[in-house]
């Protein structure tokens, strides 16, 4: 199971969210070093996201991200305001190794539909919910009232595979993750899901270690790092 360590950048600074809700601490104002941490600490993979971008529609923090690309020799999978084809071909080209989409796939499946056959699996798909309604513009908008794992099925039906899912309820509350929900969405589409939300202890991670044979890939984790609930190195060890 895959243990990614989130950096969320705004206004250039690394930065927590809570419920979808600005925390105004700031852990870092260097988003590069906080990237050079994680990857010291072992990760092999790191999510970043682009808060402005995923407000105003355009991605903000690309210098940012070309710094983070440029310092580590990890993958990095970015989102946050990924809204054309023309943007998600610049940014594969800058080294990105997986663009996340999130406001644009739940609103226009046209252009999901274009984005798979063009990109195939360096997209994927982050399926953000609030009391199982799926969440746009940066988790300030609900859209619809589209079922969560009928929106899934329509993903798996144009061919992904995997789907990143986050219980905003949880993010950043140190509360645990969503497990029922996580174990619904393998249940029921069989896709690979990597999980995102609520982790606040090693006994969470070991809970959806668990997962890992029903499907669950690999976990994101935020706040619980940042607040030093443990380490990357000692998550690592579980999983």
């Amino acid at each position: 199971m895959l243990i990614i360590p989130a950096i969320d950048i705004k206004d250039g600074c690394v930065v927590r969210y809570v419920q979808g809700k600005l925390d105004k601490k700031i852990y870092s104002r260097d988003p590069t070093k906080t990237a050079r941490h994680w990857v010291k600490q072992g990760a092999k993979l790191i999510h970043v996201v682009d808060l402005d971008g995923a407000f105003s529609g355009t991605p903000k923090n690309i210098d940012a991200l070309k710094q983070i690309v440029k310092a580590v020799d990890v993958p990095i999978q970015f989102g946050g305001g990924m809204r054309n084809l023309r943007i998600i071909e610049t940014l594969l080209d800058y080294g990105i190794w997986r663009i996340i989409l999130g406001t644009k796939a739940a609103r226009d499946r046209d252009f999901l539909k274009k984005s798979f056959k063009k990109f195939k699996d360096k997209i994927i798909v982050s399926i953000d919910t609030k009391a199982d309604r799926i969440l746009t513009k940066g988790w300030q908008s609900s859209y619809g009232n589209m079922d969560i794992l009928k929106f899934a099925h329509n993903l798996k039906g144009i061919g992904f595979k995997q789907v990143i899912y986050t219980d905003v309820l949880k993010d950043g509350t140190l509360k645990g993750p969503n497990i029922k929900g996580i174990k619904n969405l393998l249940r029921e589409t069989e896709l690979s899901v990597i999980a995102s939300g609520g982790i606040s202890s090693l006994s969470d991670i070991r809970r959806l270690k668990l997962l890992e044979k029903k499907g669950l890939e690999g976990v994101i984790i935020g706040k619980a790092l940042y607040e030093g609930r443990f380490t990357l190195a000692e998550a690592l060890k579980l999983s």
